[in-house]
């Protein structure tokens, strides 16, 4: 049975993660759930990864959401527990401790728009369109996707496009925010490494508590959350990093860091 998910190293610092299911459109099936979930496991786990690019095969799809040949014959039950299952996936997306982005290099509907959103930062190919298409399907979406576009763009905005299913294009989704990015496809994915290095050359333990003081500070009041920002601000202090970094601007060169 071919792999549905794989997983390669740009180099020592960048994971990239690959949906593999070019002539399903990258669909959610039970298998690539499955390999998805191991391969985020794996990332979190490997020495030296600060990055992780989460794209799909081909040029056609990033991922068409949820795999309806597959759906049609599960019980209320089955649905549920697969909706489920979908679920826990983005959220496994969400809680990596690295940046992750999502370089959408073709249609992200459905499940397949709730999992970039999941992601730390979302790029976009300039000519394919992106949608929570759910209602038109008599359902809504249910792996996040009410909660997490709200979030990003404001509830009107949200409501729109879920109460409609209206799947729009790159332009007007980089225009709300969906996306930060957008690049005509022949240069998304180079522009995705580029964005990758920037960041990955950075101290990859204060990236790491940047990443934890925003995702739960946005959750609370301001004051809790900058009672979490310094938490997160004072466990780079004893970092070898921190040193690192005013020897390299002492010395007029650049650092580098080793997450330490």
């Amino acid at each position: 049975m071919a792999k549905t998910v794989t997983i390669d190293r740009a180099d020592e610092h960048i994971a990239v993660i690959t949906l593999n299911r070019p002539d399903a459109a990258n669909a959610l099936s039970h298998q690539l759930l499955e390999e998805l979930q191991k391969a985020l496991k794996k990332v979190e786990k490997e020495e030296g990864v600060r990055v992780v690019l989460l794209t799909g095969s081909g040029s056609k799809a990033f991922c068409a959401g949820a795999d309806l040949k597959e759906r049609k014959g599960m019980t209320d039950e089955e649905v549920i527990g697969t909706v489920k299952k979908i679920g826990d996936t983005v959220r496994m997306i969400e809680t990596l401790p690295m940046p992750v982005i999502a370089v959408m290099n073709g249609v992200a509907f459905g499940g397949g728009l709730e999992m970039a959103l999941a992601c730390d930062l979302r790029m976009i190919s300039s000519v394919t369109r992106v949608g929570l298409t759910e209602t038109s399907l008599a359902i809504i979406p249910g792996a996040g996707g009410t909660q997490r576009l709200a979030r990003l763009i404001g509830k009107g905005h949200a409501k729109a496009l879920i109460y409609t299913a209206k799947a729009v294009e790159a332009e007007r989704a980089y225009t709300l925010g969906i996306a930060e990015y957008m690049h005509d496809p022949q240069f998304l994915m180079d522009e995705a490494m580029e964005l990758a290095h920037m960041i990955a050359r950075n101290g990859p333990v204060a990236v790491k508590e940047a990443k934890r003081a925003i995702d739960n500070g946005m959750e609370t009041d301001l004051e809790a959350g900058l009672s979490i920002e310094r938490g997160c601000y004072n466990k780079t202090i004893p970092t070898a990093d921190r040193q690192e970094g005013l020897t390299a601007f002492s010395e007029k060169r650049k650092p580098v860091y080793r997450g330490e």
